[in-house]
């Protein structure tokens, strides 16, 4: 069986999860890296994780499917034979923004599947493998670790299924948190304010103007490395007496103030 520890991330060809995953890399995990392109499409990025040095495995795989959460699992153990790390960051915005009298049901489904529908259902399987892995792998201590958003508590009106998959995604943290406690299997929620990645481009003049007029205590963008920070330090150990733990990576976003 593998020794290095191993995480399986969501999302790992680019943006926050391409971070997440080259910083647990360069700790020691082997990585499985999920995403839904080609291999040869993505492999530039995915050298950011693989100079670590340490075992790598990539994953093509549509989250959403159960065919497709399965196919990550059968790598994973496949390959390295246990899973320490689940990290579900695989995440999409709505293909068009529309008022929320307008949205559709199909950017509805579209949006929850991705989002949440897979960060529960793959945290199911998982988990149950985690729980096996605990009284079979001395000294194993797994984590589930949950990539959410300030969308969970900060309402966007065009954006109305974003900000549901991602307050939903709270409450997935809680409960798994809730249920595997006793079963040594910690559960965390990073929650991500503005952060400089493809997704953010679209908006990039009015978020710096907002920035700059101070929206944000801390006066400058999130980048993905502070996020995979975050992950780090819940994988770290440091914090086990905490589980259904929120980590706001906002620049101080959350802070309400006059």
């Amino acid at each position: 069986m593998m020794t290095n520890r191993v995480a399986v991330v969501t999302g790992a060809s680019r943006g926050i999860g391409n971070a997440i995953a080259a910083k647990l890399a360069d700790e020691g995990y082997a990585i499985i890296a999920v995403g839904t392109s080609d291999m040869e499409k993505v492999a530039a990025n995915l050298q950011n994780i693989r100079q670590a040095g340490n075992p790598f495995a990539y994953a093509q795989a549509d989250v959403s499917t159960d065919a497709g959460r399965q196919s990550i699992i059968a790598c994973a153990l496949e390959k390295f034979g246990r899973i320490d790390v689940l990290v579900n960051n695989a995440g999409v915005a709505p293909k068009t923004r529309m008022d929320i009298l307008e949205t559709t049901e199909e950017s509805m489904d579209r949006v929850l599947g991705i989002n949440l529908k897979s960060t529960f259902f793959l945290s199911q399987a998982v988990a149950n493998i985690m729980r096996r892995e605990v009284g079979e792998i001395a000294g194993i201590a797994p984590k589930i670790v949950n990539i959410s958003s300030i969308s969970a508590y900060t309402s966007s009106t065009m954006r109305a299924e974003y900000c549901i998959s991602k307050a939903a995604i709270s409450m997935v943290t809680q409960l798994f948190a809730d249920r595997l406690a006793d079963e040594g299997i910690n559960v965390y929620e990073i929650r991500p304010g503005i952060i400089n990645t493809d997704m953010t481009s679209v908006v990039k003049e009015k978020y710096d103007a907002l920035i700059a007029n101070g929206l944000t205590p801390i006066k400058r963008w999130g980048q993905p490395v502070d996020v995979a920070n975050a992950v780090s330090v819940v994988c770290s150990g440091m914090l086990n007496f905490s589980t259904g733990e929120v980590i706001n990576v906002d620049g101080g976003f959350h802070i309400r103030r006059l």
